[in-house]
């Protein structure tokens, strides 16, 4: 199989796997209490950090529906191609970087089923951050056809 036609696959299924965090994504605000800790805020802030949420939600599907409905598009070599797998790859890597220099994990849920949880979300973010940044790479001619 041409490598093309790899990379193509790969998308789709970081596209796939973008999807399942979006669902995923859905129970978070209730596992993590948000209403619960967004009470004493004030509403501005409260406001603002669910327009933030919103955003970030919107992105995700968004970069799943355009990798699993269009995965050529995002391998074709062009530019624009390149640029957005490219953003794709640094978002996905900031994403990561923030897993472990930003986030205060102490106060996760306890348990075997959110120790497994936070470990398939850390592999999905290696993942995506591996596929996009090989896409870009490959679409700005730093690896050959």
């Amino acid at each position: 199989m041409p490598f093309t036609d790899w990379l193509k696959t790969l998308v789709f299924v970081a596209g796939l796997g973008q999807l399942i965090l979006v669902v995923a994504s859905l129970a978070i605000p209730r596992v993590l209490h948000w209403r619960a800790d967004m009470t004493g805020v004030r509403p501005l802030t409260r406001q603002m950090f669910w327009t933030y949420a919103g955003y970030i939600w919107c992105t995700n599907l968004c970069f799943g529906l355009l990798s699993a409905l269009g995965p050529g598009l995002l391998v074709d070599r062009l530019p624009l191609a390149g640029t957005v797998t490219g953003f794709m790859g640094v978002y996905w890597g900031a994403r990561l970087m923030i897993q472990f220099a930003v986030l205060d994990r102490r106060d996760a849920p306890a348990g075997w089923v959110f120790r497994l949880a936070e470990a398939a979300l850390v592999s999905l973010f290696v993942f995506l951050t591996f596929v996009y940044g090989s896409a870009a790479a490959f679409n700005l001619g730093g690896i050959a056809a």
